[in-house]
């Protein structure tokens, strides 16, 4: 069901919006943690670790994929705005096109270098070959990540946020349990792991993409559809480069604190790779939240209601600091026992470096969520460069600190603290571009 963003009260329309892309998210993460989950309760803290090691290698792929998905969503909210079903057809298409090119470039790269990149991030020699076997699968995957991140982000444009909720419920239901099928059935090891995120991607991708071309078909527009237009594919780039440099960054940099923390050994980074998973469920669900008020953004913006944009920030700065309190006090009281999920109490130093994680990081989640919201509108109104200064001022501070920080204290803990004081940091390097940038401004 396609949907107006640009009419109704905001907060409403947010809300309805917004919580079936949080429930999304929610399912997309159980890719990951079911991977980390299987590997280190049925394969061990070996297994563990290297399935963490090379998530963050995968994150460089998946920062490709989404900057793809916003660039395109962004476009697409806009024309479907404005009423223009042509040139949204084009977009669409032109995206489509445009992915799959870039997705077989990155293939073929990372397939040349995914053990270089390994070594890079000083990967111990007892997980090198897993980390590599898990790389090498994931890799033969992309078509199936871009296309399906291809075909969420033209959901959202349309107003239809809980379509790719039942594709993301059903396949990553199924991903567990073919996790544990592969590893316990089969004993195919951390390749069952990897093989398992491959067939459910698959069989999602196909079914998503298969009903956005019936979607389309649908909706009526006058005037000539361009397979491929190189005017539209420009605005797509306006927006698709800078949020593919900033995942990209941003991954790149999880690689460089990847590399600081596995100078403290396979037990603090096992530890880290199980908390990182729970917290990057949070965070990554109120990037897909920024997400959706980019969507709601760009619609109101192709419509020219632009008193609607400045309500849409207060209904979803409310929306994520509701979300923050459950996530809070779940992390900060229980989560010894989520920890428990991926890995044996008897590993002490795992789970106690995951249980500092959470606690350092989590009270500060009220402080990215207002970033992330005031980051999800700069977007939407195609204010890059200062989204881009925004994110990068967040990203520098966490790496440098991280380094310095570990240094000084000579554990762990310096690294876990650099992310509260660069999210602080940056949330107000956010809020103030969003105040030069706010809609009171318009006419």
């Amino acid at each position: 069901m396609n949907k107006d963003l640009t009419v109704g009260n905001p907060g409403k329309i947010l809300w309805a919006f917004c919580m079936p892309m949080f429930g999304s998210i929610v399912f997309q993460q159980l890719y990951n943690i079911a991977d980390s989950l299987v590997a280190g309760r049925f394969i061990g803290e070996k297994a563990l670790a290297a399935v963490g090691n090379s998530y963050n290698i995968t994150l460089i792929f998946i920062a490709f994929a989404f900057g793809c998905n916003i660039g395109c969503s962004v476009i697409v909210s806009q024309l479907f705005g404005a009423k223009d079903y042509a040139s949204m057809k084009s977009s669409v298409y032109t995206s489509l096109i445009a992915s799959g090119i870039l997705c077989l470039i990155l293939m073929a790269a990372g397939l040349l270098s995914c053990n270089t990149l390994l070594q890079l991030m000083k990967t111990q020699e007892e997980i090198m070959a897993d980390s590599s076997l898990y790389l090498n699968i994931y890799i033969w995957g992309l078509p199936f990540l871009f296309f399906y991140n291809i075909a969420t982000g033209i959901f959202s444009a349309l107003g239809d946020s809980k379509t790719p909720f039942i594709f993301l419920a059903v396949s990553s239901t199924a991903n567990v349990l073919v996790d544990i099928l592969f590893v316990k059935a089969f004993s195919m090891g951390i390749a069952g792991v990897a093989w398992a995120t491959f067939l459910c991607q698959g069989v999602s991708c196909l079914c998503s993409i298969a009903l956005i071309l019936r979607r389309l078909s649908k909706i009526s527009s006058e005037g000539d559809i361009e397979i491929f237009s190189w005017r539209l594919l420009k605005k797509i780039a306006v927006i698709a480069i800078p949020s593919i440099l900033q995942q990209s960054f941003i991954s790149v940099g999880n690689m460089m604190i990847q590399g600081c923390i596995n100078s403290f050994g396979v037990s603090v980074a096992a530890g880290y790779s199980a908390a990182v998973k729970l917290n990057n469920l949070v965070i990554t669900s109120f990037t897909t939240i920024g997400n959706g008020i980019s969507n709601y953004t760009a619609q109101n913006l192709g419509a020219n209601k632009y008193g609607r944009i400045k309500e849409g920030f207060r209904a979803g700065l409310k929306l994520v600091w509701c979300l923050c309190v459950p996530f809070c006090i779940l992390y900060l009281v229980f989560g010894k026992y989520l920890l428990l999920l991926f890995m044996e109490e008897s590993s002490a130093t795992a789970l106690m470096t995951g249980r500092q994680f959470l606690w350092i990081l989590s009270p500060f989640y009220f402080v990215v969520s207002a970033k992330l919201v005031a980051d999800g509108i700069l977007r939407g109104e195609g204010a890059m460069r200062e989204f881009m200064a925004a994110t990068f001022t967040d990203l520098i501070l966490r790496v440098v600190l991280s380094f310095v920080l570990s240094a000084w204290t000579d554990s762990s803990i310096g690294i876990w603290c650099s992310w509260p004081i660069g999210w602080t940091i940056g949330m107000g390097v956010s809020l103030w571009f969003y105040r030069r940038k706010s809609p009171a401004r318009f006419p």
